[in-house]
């Protein structure tokens, strides 16, 4: 490998596939493993990606006529917070990645937008965007710390799971309180 090769390597990070590696050459490949640190802004507001975890890749790229197809998988450590007992979430995640990068000037360039399909930019492929896009996707909108969470009372705020079941809070309507006052107690108490 030509010190340049690896220079370029090195700077463009592990989100960056150099398509030289693979070659021009419809049919030809090459497996990546790697790991690549998440950016920041990598989830939603109640779970995500934390930044820095690693995120791993297990990709294969494929020279095709119109470009470079990437499939394969990414997971990483998802951390956040239970939407309805704020208890802290931790789970994997793992993703199926399938996507076009298309060269300048093929048949592909030309026939679609250019937010429709992914572009081989210098001989690079930047992975951080399609694999964000597909893990966002993937993420739990409302994650929970069990299926069975109860949530908080909206009385006290203690959990559920940690109050005896008879636990209540009796409120009365204020406009029903003069009521109260004025016969005593509720019909319950008498």
């Amino acid at each position: 490998m030509s010190q340049s090769h690896e220079t370029r390597t090195a700077q463009a990070g592990p989100w960056v596939i150099d398509t030289r590696e693979i070659g021009h050459r419809a049919g030809s490949s090459r497996a990546y493993t790697r790991k690549a640190p998440a950016p920041a802004g990598f989830g939603l507001d109640m779970i995500k990606v934390p930044e820095g975890e690693p995120v791993e890749l297990d990709l294969l790229a494929e020279s095709v006529v119109e470009g470079v197809l990437v499939s394969g998988t990414a997971s990483a450590r998802l951390t956040g917070e239970c939407v309805r007992c704020l208890d802290p979430v931790s789970e994997e995640i793992e993703i199926e990645v399938r996507e076009l990068f298309a060269y300048p000037d093929s048949a592909t360039d030309t026939s679609t937008d250019d937010d429709e399909v992914e572009r081989v930019v210098d001989d690079l492929i930047d992975l951080e965007p399609v694999v964000r896009d597909a893990m966002l996707l993937s993420l739990p909108s409302a994650p929970l710390c069990s299926p069975d969470c109860q949530g908080l009372c909206s009385g006290c705020g203690v959990k559920w799971a940690e109050l005896a079941p008879e636990h209540t809070h009796e409120t009365i309507d204020p406009r029903w309180a003069a009521l109260q006052e004025r016969f005593g107690g509720t019909e319950e108490e008498k």
